[in-house]
């Protein structure tokens, strides 16, 4: 992939083999997040699992506490009093047999769906379209409940969807340039904690091996994790 003279510059700009504490890396990457838009800042862990085996896939959900600065998209598929409540929640599309059928037919203008146990006969046919994408509603991520008012809330509010990928990494977004450090700060060191939290009992060696943030159009930053809890507490939020 060819980059801009940008790129290269503040390429030139990190130590790649540098581990910094979380303040140090999010200081860094703020400085490097120079173009014309406001960037999303992105966290990848790379963890020490196979995701191969079921047993040691990481996933579930988590609730930024600065949220994420994009307002989601949210797909509702249920009928009834539950349809209701998820349009008074703020859902954007909501519907049954309608809208599995629009999906079907290609409609994808969401970032997260969202069903009642009763709708997922019918949405487990969409698995070729949502599976690919990460979209396909879990009782594990909390996306699969009869509260989906509450859900909704959750994701409209900061919560996001974590999942190791075929190699055993998890990418976040985890706020905007604009943010203020402190902010980004909690965003991340929250991320890092969940991980540890559901690290699967067999997994085996060193779990957590990397920890990198970058903002959209600039270069990875890495941050030590022995050094997570390191002067988090010492810089302002908003």
């Amino acid at each position: 992939m060819k980059h801009g003279k940008k790129y290269i510059n503040a390429l030139g700009q990190v130590n790649r083999e540098e581990l910094l504490n979380v303040p140090e890396a999010v200081s860094k990457v703020k400085a490097l997040a120079t173009a014309k838009f406001d960037e999303t800042i992105e966290i990848a862990c790379r963890l020490g699992v196979d995701p191969r085996k079921a047993d040691q896939i990481v996933r579930g959900t988590i609730a930024l506490p600065a949220g994420t600065g994009k307002t989601m998209r949210i797909a509702v598929f249920a009928a009834g009093e539950a349809a209701t409540a998820a349009r008074e929640a703020g859902a954007d599309h909501v519907g049954a047999d309608d809208l599995v059928a629009k999906v079907a037919g290609g409609f994808l203008d969401f970032d997260i769906a969202i069903a009642t146990p009763d709708q997922m006969g019918q949405v487990g046919g969409l698995g070729r379209v949502l599976g690919p994408r990460g979209l396909m509603p879990n009782p594990k991520t909390g996306t699969v409940t009869m509260d989906v008012a509450k859900a909704v809330g959750e994701f409209k509010g900061g919560r996001v969807e974590y999942r190791t990928d075929k190699v055993g990494n998890i990418h976040l977004r985890v706020g905007k340039a604009s943010f203020v450090e402190g902010d980004l700060v909690r965003n991340i060191v929250a991320v890092v904690d969940e991980l540890l939290r559901v690290k699967p009992a067999s997994a085996k060696g060193r779990y957590l091996q990397a920890i990198t943030i970058s903002s959209t159009m600039g270069p990875g930053v890495k941050i030590d994790p022995a050094r997570l809890h390191e002067h988090e507490n010492e810089l302002v939020t908003a």
